[in-house]
């Protein structure tokens, strides 16, 4: 998962994998499952579970995953004006990002 994916997680506070799925660009289902069960694993994203038919699961940051949000929307307006000025054109991820107008603040 990339920054701007983390973010959106961040923004939205709880999200269950199809929103999580329609947040993400260029992804397989396998690749997402297997950054979501990394990222559980390191304490990053919480997974709850409900027993219900059908059954849902709702993910969302820890306190861990939320202490890296300040970085993550930090890099995410660096390379947003190195990416602009290099190419002339916002990545189509970024453009989902918040945290791109603040990278056109910070170029003026």
């Amino acid at each position: 998962m990339e920054a701007q994916d983390y973010l959106c997680l961040e923004r939205k506070k709880i999200l269950r994998y199809s929103g999580i799925r329609k947040e993400m660009t260029n992804i397989t289902d396998a690749v997402l499952a297997a950054a979501l069960k990394e990222l559980i694993q390191d304490d990053i994203v919480k997974r709850k579970s409900y027993d219900e038919v059908p059954p849902r699961v709702e993910y969302s940051l820890t306190e861990k995953g939320d202490s890296v949000v300040p970085i993550l929307q930090s890099i995410c307006a660096w390379s947003g004006i190195f990416r602009r000025n290099d190419s002339g054109h916002v990545l189509a991820q970024c453009e989902k990002c918040d945290y791109n107008a603040s990278a056109v603040r910070m170029e003026k």
